[in-house]
Order: C-alpha cells, then sequence, then structure tokens
C-alpha cells in the first residue's frame, strides 16, 4: 500500500488511461478523486468498480478550461482533505483537422482544455503543495508533441506546451519540494484507438519497436512510479511510453 492515506487527483479520470491510473492508486491505499467534465455516467462506474475492490473515492466535476471551476474543486479538495498528495494532469481532447480546414474554435478548444487546464490544475494544486513542501504534479503529454502529427496542430501543439510547462514548473517549484515531469503516450488501446481501422493499427505496428499497441495500465505503471518515493530526484523529466516508436536523444 504504497500510497496509503495519500490523495490523489486524476483529471480525465473517466477515460480509458484515467480509469487506469485511478484504479491503479487506489490498489496502492490511495484515496482517488476522480474528476471528469461531461462524462458522469462513467466517472461514477469507475468509482462503483473502486469501492467494490474496498477502495476510498470520490468524483468530482470541472471544466478545467476554467479557473474558476478548478478553483472551486481545489478548494473542495482543500477544505475536505486538508491537503493533496498527487495530481494527474490527464484530461484531454482532440478535435483533428488539417490546418486549412481547422476552424478558430477547433483550435481553441483542444488548447484551453489541454494545455490552459493543465496550467490551471497546476497553479491551484501547486499553492497546496507549497505548502505542505511535498507533492507530485504528472502531466499526460504524447509522443506527437515530441514529433508532430499532420492533422493535429492543435492538439500537438497542446501536448509540446505540456512538455515545456512541465520542465518550468520543475524549476519554480522544486525549492518546495514538488517534483513536476510528463508522460507522454504512444498509441494507447483505448476508445480513441478502437476507432482506427484494423488496417491502420496494423501500419501503425510497423513502427513500434516492441510491435503492439500499449495499455492503458503501461502508462499507469510510469505514473505509479513518478508518484512514488523512488522517484523523488526524478524531476522535469519526460518519459515516454510508446513501446520504442519516437526515441529522442
Amino acid at each position: 500500500m504504497k500510497f496509503k492515506d495519500n490523495i490523489v487527483l486524476v483529471t480525465g479520470g473517466s477515460g480509458g488511461i484515467g480509469q487506469a491510473i485511478a484504479m491503479a492508486f487506489a490498489r496502492e491505499g490511495a484515496t482517488v478523486i476522480v474528476h471528469y467534465h461531461h462524462n458522469q455516467q462513467e466517472a461514477e462506474r469507475i468509482a462503483t468498480l473502486i469501492q467494490e475492490e474496498g477502495h476510498r473515492v470520490e468524483t468530482i466535476q470541472a471544466n478545467i478550461a476554467s479557473l474558476e471551476e478548478v478553483t472551486n474543486m481545489m478548494d473542495h479538495i482543500q477544505n475536505t482533505y486538508g491537503k493533496m498528495d498527487v495530481l494527474i494532469n490527464n484530461a484531454g481532447l482532440t478535435r483533428d483537422n488539417l490546418i486549412l480546414r481547422m476552424s478558430e474554435e477547433e483550435f481553441d478548444t483542444v488548447i484551453n482544455t489541454n494545455l490552459k487546464g493543465t496550467w490551471n490544475c497546476c497553479k491551484q494544486a501547486s499553492k497546496m503543495m507549497a505548502k505542505q513542501r511535498y507533492g507530485k504534479i504528472i502531466n499526460i503529454s504524447s509522443v506527437v508533441g515530441l514529433v508532430g502529427n499532420a492533422g493535429q496542430s492543435n492538439y500537438s501543439a497542446s501536448k509540446a506546451g505540456i512538455l515545456g510547462l512541465t520542465k518550468s514548473l520543475a524549476k519554480e517549484l522544486a525549492k518546495r519540494g514538488i517534483c513536476v515531469n510528463a508522460i507522454a503516450p504512444g498509441f494507447i488501446e483505448t476508445k480513441m484507438t478502437q476507432k482506427l481501422s484494423s488496417e491502420w493499427v496494423e501500419e501503425i505496428k510497423k513502427n513500434i519497436p516492441l510491435g503492439r499497441l500499449g495499455k492503458p495500465e503501461d502508462v499507469a505503471n510510469v505514473a505509479l512510479f513518478l508518484a512514488s518515493p523512488e522517484a523523488d530526484y526524478l524531476t522535469g523529466q519526460t518519459i515516454q511510453v510508446d513501446g520504442g516508436m519516437v526515441m529522442s536523444s
């Protein structure tokens, strides 16, 4: 029970990767707060699964693109639990389109949720963590933030921005005992990848040295490590969970 008595917030906890992360921390003893924006039914389903295993969990709703709503969410956590040990910034969305067809709304929606939403959560959580002089922030980026992807200029920009944000906050918050790191998943088996054709998935696998798509648990396991005492001397880093698809120098 590595995270016994820890309070862990997982944004976007109703999604595939978010669910795996929430379940993993709950099984290690944490009280998990599963955040959602629209999908209350799925968030409550995940909370029920966690409760059935005998673990502590709460669901919470907020639009992370709104600083006001994030502030209210963090105030609730502070007033209810008195602290936050781990923040997992997992919430995100896509609005794919080629730049010549992409609308301003499609660009702004992705940037406001993925990048500004991550900043909002880091800003408010770091206030609690600074007072504690301890905390772990883990930002979920993507390998497309490293290499780009056609038709995803908005998503790639948001995920690249998260990497820069992670490094800046790691430098800012280190003296307060707060470690800030990022995970950059590759192709992970989620509802998003299930929409791809089997032929396209086989083409993707050809570019992955390990020859398969990742599982949400692969990402969750890295999040557990980064949040653990074993990673206390690790900050400002990006760990790629992509089966070797993108190897940066």
